[in-house]
């Protein structure tokens, strides 16, 4: 993390924060695992058919983060597991809000 901001976000200019997810689409259920690669890891219950996942994931982050659906959504990387999510919010989020990101946390441990 560098000024106290994990390092799989950065500011998007005025429209608020790129994050970049590597993401698991098809998964038993939703949830952050990590990270891998400078990206934070998400397993999305979702099937990666007709944009499901994408809309799943971005639903999760909105929620994880306490924002409405329609601030977070993928603006680049919609076919591929590599992706970049904007997180419109005047703010910055609390990003722990997202679970487990700490480099000492292994994928499937709790914070």
């Amino acid at each position: 993390m560098t000024s106290g901001r994990p390092e799989f976000v950065r500011p998007a200019w005025d429209k608020g924060w790129l994050l970049q997810v590597r993401a698991q689409p098809g998964a038993k259920k939703s949830e952050t695992a990590g990270k891998q690669a400078g990206r934070l890891r998400v397993r999305v219950a979702a099937p990666a058919v007709d944009n499901k996942a994408n809309k799943a994931l971005a639903a999760f982050i909105a929620e994880a983060l306490g924002l409405r659906a329609s601030q977070v959504r993928v603006v680049r990387g919609e076919t591929a597991r590599e992706k970049t999510l904007l997180v419109e919010s005047p703010s910055e989020p609390d990003w722990n809000r997202l679970g487990c990101i700490a480099e000492r946390c292994a994928p499937g441990r709790k914070p």
